[in-house]
């Protein structure tokens, strides 16, 4: 026996076969058992389901449809949630309903107040203090379900289909209140299917976080009624001069009516229109049961009357901007600066920016017709970038569309500088010579104005005619022969400058082919007389909150010049400019005892023409044109812009110092008025400082703010306290923190400004 069965002993071989055939067997048990488990299972599952078989008209009418919506529904669901995302990601801030309270007052650069813009929340009317009438008006003209939806209502929005349909047109919308509210919190006025979707979402998202009389307040105190009026309060005090609650039916007819369309339906900019309209309100009142005829009869005929505010001259389109700067430079205060209202300080200059208004009005009503041209914009700024006037069209009241900041016109050869100035960067000099004959680009060959072509010419020359030809050869040679390069070079030069429009490559666009925004192109030009050094467009120089306390400035908290061509190709620029101004396209803006230095600018088809230009004190820039690009009548910006800019030019350097432009004689006297009888008010003006006096007391404030303020940076530090008396116990200890203060009051005065 023994032999037939050896003991392995020691030997590990044996053993280890033995054992994989074990492992062998005990998986093949294991998966047959699986199997058998698994066979089980199904034949068990496949009788229960068997159990639930239907068959006949109880599956197609029954079964069937219910499974189909089961799936759809789940499809659905999931399409839901992915469209719904990005709307619910506009509320994730939990702060979003205070942030939506900014309310601004805003100063001049002289402390005078000139403007509010937002809502104060906390003075606002409580919903039960409006007038009955008032909110059945709104509610019968907006939302007639508004009480019976739960945010969307798609009877309202079938019916408003069925009515345009018939009518032909978009004669009522879809869009409930709550939508409407959604779109004034979080989204935009664009016109796009996203925006809807999200729009609706947000609707939703409302309707569960909101109370329906909260939702009603809102809306009420959110809406945009014109005039720079948030809100019926607003509105009600603007159009009639008293608070909502004293509001009439009529009056509230005609609020409600400009709801849809705050422009269209203003009674300052079209009263038949707007009392139409409330007529409209009052039908409306009465089709819903809302009123019955009886008690509209005395509305239908006394309709209502604004107040005359032809004579108010408040500077809208400034006011707007600033706001706009507002709205994103309250994102970067402090987490402790809980206010919701502010008071700013603009670089607004009051007279000059009406003197603007008046000349560019009084233009275009004398030769507008002659020059085919019918609006214009102008940004006139300080060489820091604060913009001391801002006209965004002819009337604010007709059209809010502020062409300075929103509109993008091409410059023309007023893009031009951007072009030399690289060159001039890049090794060329104001003499450097170029052939000024035919090139072509692919298919396209730029041609001059005058037609023609004159030879060798050197940049001096160039520029002062305005020559098409080499700002083109200009792409060329900076390039090294690849135009896209070279055009890159420039793009990026306008961009340190200070513009961000798209700017998108194209051969033509050294000849400004490309758009770009009037606000932004005037104060690009501030580079050169800063030699160099690029500042960005602002309205603010000092925020505070309603309380006084000092929580931003723009010369300590605002951003830094940056210097972005060598002090030398800025002087060259400078003479080459000038040269434009005193030999070349620019001759009508020169000013008679004051260097100027800037660029006229005309386009394809005599679509826009510009004139931007600088001096010692200032830079400006001038478009003129059509709003529907439709051409002039050959305008070019040497005829009536560079006529407008003069004028205007001339009345900012009314009683200041002024000072010389770089590489050029100190100016000796202002230029003369070519315009006497602009009164900037016909009211007496009560006593103020002068301005010297102004940038004194400035001076001072902001020594003391900047005391303050380090005292505030010491005692976070756990520093000892500061002190008065000398040592280097914080900035009041200082022995020269005074005399820096005097100092600062000395330089204040002697700029004049």
């Amino acid at each position: 026996m023994t032999d037939m069965f050896p003991d392995p002993g020691d030997d590990w071989q044996p053993k280890f076969k033995r054992l994989l055939l074990d492992l062998d067997a005990r998986i093949d048990s294991a998966i047959f058992q699986a199997g058998k488990w698994a066979r089980e299972l199904y034949e068990r599952f496949t009788a229960t389901m068997d159990s639930w078989h239907v068959a006949g008209w109880r599956r197609w009418i029954l079964v069937e449809p219910l499974s189909e919506m089961a799936t759809l529904g789940t499809g659905g669901l999931f399409l839901m949630l992915a469209l719904g995302i990005p709307a619910f990601r506009q509320t994730s801030d939990e702060d979003w309903l205070k942030k939506s309270d900014l309310a601004v007052t805003f100063l001049d650069r002289y402390g005078n107040e000139v403007g509010n813009r937002g809502i104060k929340h906390n003075e606002s009317v409580p919903l039960d203090e409006f007038p009955d009438h008032l909110i059945k008006a709104v509610l019968a003209t907006e939302d007639r379900r508004f009480y019976e939806h739960f945010g969307i209502d798609f009877q309202g929005t079938f019916r408003a289909l069925m009515t345009n349909a018939q009518a032909g047109g978009v004669v009522q919308g879809g869009s409930t209140l709550t939508q409407q509210l959604a779109k004034n919190l979080f989204l935009s006025n664009e016109r796009t299917y996203q925006r809807k979707i999200n729009e609706a979402f947000l609707a939703l998202w409302l309707e569960t976080h909101l109370t329906k009389n909260e939702i009603l307040k809102l809306y009420l105190d959110r809406a945009y009624l014109g005039g720079g009026a948030f809100g019926v309060d607003a509105a009600a005090e603007y159009y009639f001069g008293k608070s909502v609650r004293d509001v009439t039916l009529s009056e509230a007819a005609m609020l409600a009516g400009m709801f849809k369309a705050p422009t269209k339906f203003s009674p300052l900019v079209n009263l038949p229109a707007a009392r139409a309209r409330a007529n409209v309100v009052l039908d409306n009142l009465v089709a819903n049961g809302f009123m019955t005829e009886g008690q509209v009869y005395g509305a239908r005929r006394n309709p209502a009357t604004p107040i005359d505010r032809t004579a108010e001259d408040a500077p809208n389109y400034y006011l707007d901007f600033a706001f706009d700067e507002m709205r994103k430079l309250v994102d970067t205060f402090p987490k402790s600066v809980n206010d919701r209202y502010f008071v700013v300080r603009t670089a607004l200059d009051s007279n000059l920016q009406r003197y603007a208004e008046h000349e560019i009005e009084n233009e275009l009503r004398q030769y507008g017709h002659d020059y085919g041209a019918s609006q214009s914009a102008a940004v006139f700024a300080d060489l820091d970038g604060g913009i001391r006037a801002m006209i965004g069209g002819r009337d604010y009241g007709a059209s809010q569309f502020n062409r300075a900041t929103e509109a993008l016109r091409q410059p023309g050869s007023s893009f031009k500088p951007y072009v030399y100035a690289t060159a001039l960067a890049n090794g060329f000099t104001p003499n450097s010579v170029i052939s000024d004959s035919p090139v072509c680009i692919g298919n396209w060959c730029p041609h001059n104005y005058a037609g023609g072509f004159s030879g060798n010419v050197t940049l001096m020359e160039a520029i002062t005619h305005s020559i098409n030809v080499i700002p083109v050869k200009l792409s060329i040679l900076l390039g090294n022969g690849n135009p896209k390069l070279g055009r890159a070079m420039i793009v990026q030069t306008a961009r340190n400058f200070g513009i961000h429009a798209p700017l998108p490559d194209t051969p033509s666009l050294p000849i400004g082919a490309d758009e770009v925004y009037v606000y932004e192109h005037a104060v690009a030009y501030a580079t050169f007389p800063n030699l160099g050094r690029a500042v960005a467009p602002h309205a603010a120089l000092e925020v505070r909150t309603g309380t006084g306390q000092l929580v931003w400035r723009f010369d300590r908290d605002g951003p830094k010049p940056k210097q972005v061509i060598s002090p030398q190709v800025a002087l060259d620029m400078i003479k080459m400019m000038n040269s434009v101004v005193e030999n070349g396209t620019g001759k009508r803006a020169q000013l008679d005892g004051i260097k100027v230095a800037g660029k006229t600018g005309t386009t394809n088809s005599w679509r826009d023409a510009w004139f931007v230009g600088y001096t010692g004190n200032f830079v400006g820039a001038v478009w003129m044109g059509n709003d529907d690009y439709s051409p002039t009548k050959r305008m070019t910006g040497g005829t009536l812009p560079a006529m407008t800019w003069h004028n205007i030019m001339a009345y900012a350097h009314q009683g200041i110092e002024l000072h010389p432009l770089p590489g050029f004689p100190a100016p000796e006297h202002a230029p003369p008025m070519t315009d006497t009888s602009f009164v900037a008010s016909d009211e007496p003006h009560p006593a103020l400082l002068t301005r010297k006096g102004t940038d004194a007391l400035i001076a001072v404030e902001h020594m003391l703010d900047d005391a303050n303020h380090a005292l505030t940076a010491q005692d976070a530090q756990g520093g000892p306290p500061a002190t008065l008396d000398g040592g280097k116990q914080g900035a009041l200890g200082s022995p020269n923190a005074f005399a820096t203060a005097a100092d600062r009051v000395t330089a204040a005065s002697s700029r004049g400004d």
